[in-house]
């Protein structure tokens, strides 16, 4: 006998754990003391298209589909009642929705504390109410091609810690039953939501992290979450934020969506649009100042080229950032007037991270910081606290040398200077003006010494 197979059932399972199901199965052909160990696994990680090949033709073959479900009634049949704690379950157009019914109830029924789903009907799959009934169940994440339109009062999930929804539908009103079904709920994490056409308030005092990326719908957004310590927030821009208690909040990273044609029609003289606007564009942008006061305690944030966008139109109602530590933009062709207010405007800011420099600046320095320029205002660079820059996504060119002396000659306070290519490099051809790495380093050394880096 080999020295694994020595080894207790428990070490063996917890081995096994590690892999999907098909392979757990296939290990029964090893020995006699393999034969029956993959069944005691204490996790199942089912996916048909590991089983049905779909680029072979399989999965339009109902006798290939049906031997494919009689194997993990199978599975279940061999397990009986014994515990399990984690169950992965992707399924397609096919597999029969009774038989997703009764294998979704028996690991319930066996007390399983992380169970991710994920299921792509040609008509979309309406998951059983038995799903969110369940007193152990810790982890819960519930993929494309669910529907869960038929939600009621009667969910309950006490012991939820972590929510993830992919891609699901809601039925009007549906949403606001949620939260306070997981009344111990910290993470939710919500992608490509439909369904949600009104007044959302995401509300829950125990959440401490929360995702949002691409609500399908229109209306209004608000947070009710005074424990969150992270938000990260990618969307189109809400008609209003009308409540957003996030005073306990980290680290926060912003994306606020908007289109081009927004953004010039709230730039526009009013007359230009608003007699054939029925959605006021320029309120809806600077209902955006709502949002921002919510997170005006964070320590660290992150906004996309388009969220600068967004806050260059409510420059002059900018709040202060007592708090805020590092402050990061992600790349992004955008304007920067809203940068130097956001610099005047950060007390304490100790760390500037900028993500491709080359896109966040416009051709001459008077552009990025206008007050330069203008005798009547306070420069927001000279009085600006950083103490170090972060320079991602380096491309040696002359103007990204020429911001960089900018910020080298208006922050005074300025000790570490941290500059990375990221895998663009140094000598792109379709970018110009580019210098060689002796002269970069020249340049940047020569700067360095003059301000005593």
């Amino acid at each position: 006998m080999d020295l694994v197979s020595r080894l207790p059932d428990e070490v063996l399972c917890h081995i096994l754990s590690f892999l999907t199901t098909k392979e757990t199965a296939l290990t029964s052909v090893l020995s006699k003391r393999w034969l029956n160990l993959w069944t005691l696994v204490p996790n199942l990680d089912i996916d048909d298209s590991v089983f049905l090949h779909p680029e072979e033709g399989k999965r339009d073959r109902p006798e290939i589909i049906q031997s494919f479900m009689d194997f993990v009634d199978r599975i279940i049949s061999l397990q009986g009642n014994s515990p399990i704690n984690k169950v992965s379950l992707k399924c397609q157009t096919g597999v029969d929705s009774d038989s997703l019914d009764f294998w979704i109830e028996n690991v319930l029924a066996r007390d399983v504390s992380d169970l991710d789903l994920c299921i792509v009907f040609g008509d979309r799959y309406s998951l059983s109410p038995i799903g969110f009934q369940s007193n152990k169940l810790v982890k819960l994440k519930i993929g494309s091609g669910i529907d869960l339109g038929w939600w009621t009062e009667s969910i309950f999930l006490p012991m939820l810690k972590t929510l993830v929804l992919d891609s699901v539908e809601f039925c009007v009103d549906k949403f606001a039953i949620l939260l306070p079904a997981c009344p111990a709920l910290e993470e939710l994490d919500m992608a490509n939501i439909k369904g949600l056409d009104s007044d959302e308030t995401v509300s829950s005092a125990s959440l401490k992290t929360l995702k949002i990326k691409s609500s399908v719908g229109s209306g209004t957004f608000s947070f009710d979450t005074p424990s969150l310590v992270y938000l990260g927030y990618s969307d189109s821009v809400s008609e209003d934020y009308h409540l957003a208690t996030l005073q306990n909040l980290f680290e926060a990273r912003i994306n606020l969506v908007v289109t081009k044609d927004q953004i010039e029609r709230a730039r526009a003289p009013n007359n230009d649009w608003l007699e054939d606007d029925e959605d006021d564009v320029a309120l809806r942008l600077g209902n955006v100042a709502k949002l921002m006061y919510g997170i005006r305690n964070v320590q660290k944030l992150c906004l996309t080229s388009s969220t600068l966008e967004v806050l260059s139109l409510c420059c002059e109602s900018m709040l202060v950032f007592n708090n805020l530590k590092l402050l990061r933009f992600r790349r992004g062709e955008s304007r920067w007037q809203a940068v130097p207010v956001l610099l005047k405007n950060c007390p304490h800011l100790e760390t500037l991270s900028i993500a491709d420099l080359s896109h966040c600046v416009p051709d001459t320095c008077e552009d990025v910081c206008d007050c330069i320029y203008q005798e009547d205002k306070v420069c927001s660079r000279s009085t600006c606290p950083v103490k170090r820059l972060e320079i991602e996504g380096f491309r040696g060119t002359m103007r990204e040398i020429k911001i960089i002396k900018h910020f080298l000659d208006y922050f005074p306070c300025l000790k570490e200077i941290e500059i990375s290519d990221q895998g663009y490099g140094l000598t792109q051809p379709d970018v110009p003006e580019v210098i060689d790495d002796e002269t970069l380093q020249e340049v940047i050394d020569l700067q360095c010494r003059n301000h005593g880096l």
